[in-house]
């Protein structure tokens, strides 16, 4: 009688997987790591609470909008520094629309501001982000500027600019339809949550699943070389800084959305920690090397050190030394894996 034959495992193939999920297996193990040492440290269970953990889901998608854009700024070699400053002006600006809307300029009044005007706001925040973006990369992929100094220069003329627009105090005073955004719960989760899965698996299939986003990984591998092999190196480079643009607009949304205000500071701690995450998950700084489902996996593990140290009580100097220390391991950590192999 003729049996079916069993399945055979080859040891090439799944040395392959290993490697190409290697990344994921390690974060993945990492965060287990750390979810118990919290769990273990934190006195009296705190770390454990279901509070704990929802109030981490409307703020951690901040956060991991603007480290997706860092990773796929870092895949062609570049960075975005002016990620803050993009994501505070698109929420002052579209704070200002409401205002000029209504007719007001007191916050309260704005609440029952009509949908159409929220949805307008939206659009709003995100052409601003859009056309920073168009400027980051032109002056990046035309001009050939660094992008380090490049997004320096251009996030302080955004910062600039929203202290200008706004006299320096914060725009207070939202729609509800834009609360909703930041504080709603639409199926029993976070909408912030919702709006970073719904981004990161956008970003996820563009980078890996067209020609564009092959492109920008070809770009940070070799960028003269992507040249001589007939690839549209400015356009994709452009397109990329857009995107990065867009995400750090739709971080504003959120911000002020969850805050009820905007204002040109907000959010300066994110950018170190923006970068952390994308280093954390295996990015290379020198591009190339960049994967969405690796940055959500590090943010996890960021926000889980976050709030143990909160409820720790950690000293806001000594959390800041320990990131800057992470950064520095991690890349240097990476430098070396990237060596050996």
């Amino acid at each position: 009688m003729d049996t079916e034959a069993a399945p055979v495992i080859r040891p090439r193939a799944a040395t392959r997987a290993l490697r190409r999920h290697g990344d994921l297996l390690t974060l993945a193990a990492l965060l287990v790591l750390v979810f118990a040492a919290m769990s273990w440290w934190v006195p009296s269970g705190r770390f454990l609470r279901l509070a704990n953990f929802e109030g981490q889901s409307f703020v951690a998608p901040e956060l991991g909008l603007l480290a997706v854009a860092t990773m796929a700024a870092m895949l062609t070699g570049g960075i975005d520094l002016s990620l803050i400053g993009v994501a505070n002006l698109a929420g002052i600006l579209a704070g200002l629309l409401f205002h000029w809307v209504a007719g007001v300029s007191r916050g309260p009044e704005l609440a029952g501001l009509a949908l159409p005007w929220v949805a307008a706001g939206v659009g709003c925040a995100l052409l601003v982000g859009a056309l920073a973006g168009v400027l980051n990369g032109l002056l990046i992929a035309r001009l050939r500027i660094t992008p380090i100094l490049a997004t320096i220069g251009t996030g302080q003329a955004f910062t600039g600019l929203a202290l200008v627009l706004t006299g320096g105090p914060a725009i207070v005073g939202f729609p509800s339809g834009w609360q909703a955004l930041g504080g709603g719960t639409p199926g029993g989760v976070a909408a912030p949550l919702w709006v970073l899965l719904g981004c990161a698996l956008g970003v996820g299939v563009l980078l890996s699943r067209t020609v564009w986003g092959r492109t920008l990984t070809l770009i940070g591998s070799g960028a003269r070389a992507a040249e001589f092999a007939g690839l549209r190196t400015v356009r994709a480079t452009v397109l990329s800084y857009v995107l990065t643009g867009v995400l750090a607009a739709v971080a504003g949304v959120l911000l002020s959305a969850r805050t009820n205000a905007a204002k040109s500071d907000y959010g300066t701690s994110y950018l170190l920690q923006a970068i952390l995450v994308a280093v954390l998950a295996g990015t290379n700084p020198a591009g190339g090397r960049g994967s969405v489902p690796a940055v959500l996996l590090a943010l996890c593990t960021l926000m889980l050190l976050s709030s143990g140290f909160q409820l720790m009580r950690f000293s806001n100097f000594l959390v800041d030394f320990i990131w800057g220390a992470t950064l520095l391991g991690a890349m240097a950590l990476g430098a070396v894996l990237r060596r050996g192999r």
